[in-house]
């Protein structure tokens, strides 16, 4: 009778241990899917929904879940973070290619959240830590803006801001310094809260507290607020009217490349139609056309019938016009854009010079080939890089130039301001992409730049969204999509620089020696502290 007691006392005993291992290993689940819900968070922040605002509760929460942890699960939660960030911003490269590239894709760029994770549960044992946090995030983003294959900047927290109260920042101190301002006021609400929530058993906390939330909450938004005065719309030297043509494509993805004549045909339409409303008094004149990527893929250096249809379309409208063309010279495959004269003919060239990997020109060739060989037999010819800042000069006009993907990198679009450009045009081709949000948030970028530099920006695109961008980040005029359309306004041209463009790179070092210095303050003090408890 007493070893049947005693048995099951102990059975009785071994339940209440079962369910609390169980609840146990459900507890430990939760920060794993609390970072990967944050991550989703971050996205949903992005065009081509306004809700910028997400930014910040998306970080507050990436705070909470890494905030003292150990590097192998801050390894691992930043990696689930860049999952739920990535997985479902950069999905439309998966359109026409599969998944495939799109997975893998984000398996590679999400290895920098995680090593961002990795640097922010590192310094979040430090006083101020959300100030060396948001620093470390912002090395990440400037890793990730040059390494593989010089880059992939898509998905840089500042791209989300266009709609937010942080935009101004970026006449300030470009993307970096925006991007920066939103994760840490993010890290900075997160922080505030807990020491506010300990207020309750510690007073002594009160007054840093209230430090943490001026530092990491109050002064970004107050930032923001001043920097509104470098925001302007108002011309320096003149106006232009310009004119943006979307033609259209036959079809969308990539097959649509399968009819470039109707392409460059569809263009040269919609550009008589322009010149005809133009006679009727319908539209004003414009002093220059701009076309978008890819309007004439057949060379015209080469085939004499697509010159004679641009030339047509020139002399029809009266006026320059900015052609997207493909060529090849002295063997090499160019992403050009071409100044057509309608007297002179083609003046001047720009060839792109940030060319998409894996689109443009193919990185391990061999490997790709070996995976799937159709992939490479799409890219039978790399595109070669443009040496020089595109800047056509029209009619005493300096128009500068940033084709499609090049958007996205900071100093593709500077370098035109600095080269002289009085307003910026960023010519794309999204017609691969179908309706995807890639079209929004590409352009999104292109009303980033536009306050970043404080430019006119017009965005042409062969499918749509074709766009005119205040130098303010406000959109006056867009098309639909898969629609041929023209737009025509009278645009401010600016001489003057931001802040933003006279420090180009500086901001973004200063913050990545921030994040350098958090790192090794926090290694430093985890080594002090490991050969004082050894003593």
């Amino acid at each position: 009778m007493t070893v049947t007691a005693t048995s099951v006392d102990q059975s009785d005993q071994l339940q209440p241990r079962r369910a609390s291992g169980a609840r146990g290993r459900l507890l430990r689940l939760v920060p794993a899917a609390a970072s990967a819900l944050c991550g989703v968070l971050l996205y949903v922040s992005f065009p081509p929904r306004t809700l910028w605002w997400l930014a910040l509760p998306a970080f507050a929460g990436f705070g909470w879940v890494l905030r003292g942890r150990s590097w192998k699960a801050a390894l691992g939660l930043g990696y689930l973070f860049g999952l739920g960030f990535l997985l479902p911003l950069l999905v439309w490269t998966s359109v026409e290619v599969g998944p495939l590239p799109w997975l893998a894709l984000v398996a590679v760029e999400a290895v920098f959240i995680a090593l961002v994770g990795v640097g922010v549960a590192a310094v979040s044992r430090l006083p101020a830590w959300p100030v060396w946090a948001a620093a470390v995030w912002t090395a990440g983003e400037a890793a990730r803006a040059r390494v593989p294959f010089q880059g992939f900047p898509w998905g840089k927290v500042a791209f989300g801001q266009a709609d937010g109260v942080f935009l101004p920042l970026a006449a300030l101190g470009g993307t970096p310094v925006l991007g920066f301002a939103v994760v840490l006021c993010g890290f900075g609400l997160y922080e505030a809260g807990r020491l506010i929530a300990e207020l309750r058993r510690d007073r002594v906390v009160r007054r840093a507290a209230a430090a943490a939330a001026l530092l990491a909450v109050a002064v970004p938004v107050a930032g923001a607020v001043a920097a509104r005065a470098l925001v302007s719309d108002s011309a320096q030297h003149g106006t232009a009217t310009v004119a943006l043509i979307q033609g259209n494509v036959p079809r969308a993805g990539l097959e649509f490349n399968a009819q470039r004549r109707a392409v460059l045909d569809y263009h040269a339409r919609e550009t008589h139609k322009l010149a005809a409303d133009v006679r009727a008094g319908r539209a004003p004149k414009p002093d220059y056309v701009l076309w978008p990527e890819n309007s004439s893929d057949i060379d015209p250096f080469a085939y004499p019938d697509a010159a004679a249809v641009i030339e047509q379309a020139a002399k029809d409208i009266g006026v320059p016009i900015s052609v997207g063309s493909v060529v090849e010279r002295d063997g090499k495959l160019l992403n050009e854009q071409i100044l057509w004269d309608p007297v002179k003919g083609p003046t001047q060239t720009y060839d792109k010079r940030q060319i998409q990997p894996f689109g443009e020109y193919l990185p391990l060739r061999s490997l790709v080939g070996a995976i799937n060989k159709s992939w490479t037999e799409m890219a039978r010819q790399d595109f070669s890089r443009g040496a020089k800042p595109g800047v056509f000069g029209i009619d005493g006009v300096k128009v500068g130039l940033a084709t499609c993907y090049e958007a996205a990198f900071d100093w593709a679009v500077r370098d035109t301001v600095t080269h002289g450009a009085e307003m910026i045009s960023v010519p794309s081709n999204n017609a691969t992409f179908d309706r995807s949000e890639m079209t929004y948030q590409q352009l999104a970028m292109s009303r980033i730049r536009a306050v970043e530099h404080s430019r006119t920006v017009t965005v042409p695109v062969t499918s749509g969204v074709s766009a005119v961008i205040m130098p303010d980040g406000r959109i006056t005029q867009r098309t639909g999509m898969f629609v041929p359309a023209y737009l025509v306004q009278k645009v401010p041209l600016r001489t003057s620089t931001t802040p933003a463009t006279e420090l180009g790179v500086l901001p973004e070092t200063a913050l990545v020696l921030v994040a350098a210095g958090g790192i090794g303050w926090a290694i430093g003090s985890g080594l002090r502290a490991r050969r004082a408890g050894d003593a």
